[in-house]
């Protein structure tokens, strides 16, 4: 598994088992959260598997950092962990690709 792919995949494993903390622990979830969770998650399972990563994962990254701000006080330091590394995905296999 390549460096790009391994960080996409810790990404969305990390927005997952946070999805899970996050219906667990809120009553009643907030929707708008769980639906951003979740697309932030499956854009960086889409980067790991492949298609249009560098796009995927930029967008994961950017998902995921704004609802970490948001969740800081509860969920939110991991979340942003997850987009950080989404954000170095993208930009590892950026470099990579221009031979850099």
């Amino acid at each position: 598994m390549t460096f790009v792919r391994l960080m996409a995949a810790a990404s969305a494993a990390i927005v997952f088992a946070m999805l899970v903390v996050y219906v667990m622990l809120a009553d009643p979830p907030a929707v708008w959260f769980l639906a951003g969770l979740a697309a932030g998650a499956l854009l960086a399972a889409y980067g790991a598997v492949g298609g249009r990563r560098r796009a995927a994962l930029v967008a994961s990254g950017v998902v995921l950092l704004g609802l970490g701000v948001v969740g800081i006080l509860s969920i939110g330091l991991p979340v942003i962990v997850a987009g950080i590394l989404s954000i170095v995905a993208a930009a590892h296999g950026r470099d990579a690709r221009l031979g850099r």
